[in-house]
């Protein structure tokens, strides 16, 4: 019988892992994780006080389990959750995929996925590789069958609860509008500091590190505002992409 090729014998391993895990395989010693943290705006990717408070929590839960936590993936500046299409969450997914972690870990489930229909796929790429999804806020573990109907539970609420604020807050504007009265704040902050702002990001300047050189120089804030914040920053500088 001929021997089998080291090339295709490495591009079987991760296959055969991903069988004995989907066959229930006893693994010996403790079970890998990786954890996923991430932060929606560029000031707090910049302070780092979120990303702490996750990666506080993944790491107790995984204590508590007694699991071998690997590695603790992380997408900031202002990662967006409308879809997962992030390099940190993929790289967490490649992990798993390729056998080298049993279970993700995150703190929220806002912070892996806000679509329903994300979370769905999610869920049947885990089941399909022979890994586990656990979300702590909400006592999701797809390792067991309640978990998993927790899971869809969750996440089909919570895109519901979002269509539902997102319906409201356009009738509310349709019935200013129709009121006539005017939406948005007005342009109190000149074109040549907008460009300044886009310039200085260009150049690879952080929006904290923008905002405490506008306060050095004393430029003007608008809107009555004594000090520029990188919130501020962040704000103009999408407005005037």
């Amino acid at each position: 019988m001929p021997r089998t090729t080291s090339a295709a014998a490495e591009a079987a391993a991760p296959r055969a892992a991903r069988r004995r895990r989907k066959a229930g395989a006893v693994h010996a010693g403790p079970l890998v994780a990786v954890g996923y943290v991430r932060v929606s705006t560029n000031e707090q990717a910049e302070s780092g006080a979120g990303l702490t408070a996750q990666r506080s929590a993944i790491r107790s839960e995984c204590e508590r389990r007694g699991w071998e936590l690997a590695h603790v993936y992380s997408d900031r500046n202002g990662a967006s959750g409308k879809n997962l299409r992030r390099p940190a969450l993929l790289e967490a997914l490649a992990s798993l995929s390729r056998g080298e972690a049993h279970v993700l870990v995150t703190s929220k489930l806002d912070r892996l996925s806000r679509s329903v229909l994300d979370f769905a796929s999610l869920m049947q790429q885990a089941e399909r590789e022979g890994w586990s999804i656990v979300v702590l806020d909400v006592n999701v573990d797809t390792s067991t069958p309640s978990g998993e109907m927790m899971a869809n539970v969750v996440a089909a609420f919570a895109q519901y609860e979002r269509r539902l604020i997102s319906e409201r807050t356009k009738r509310a504007l349709a019935v200013k509008q129709a009121e006539g009265v005017q939406l948005g704040r007005p342009r109190s902050v000149p074109d040549a500091v907008r460009q300044r702002i886009v310039l200085m990001r260009a150049l690879g300047m952080t929006f904290r590190a923008i905002a405490d050189t506008f306060n050095e120089e004393g430029v003007p804030r608008g809107q009555n505002g004594a000090r520029w914040h990188a919130s501020t920053v962040s704000y103009l500088a999408q407005e005037s992409a």
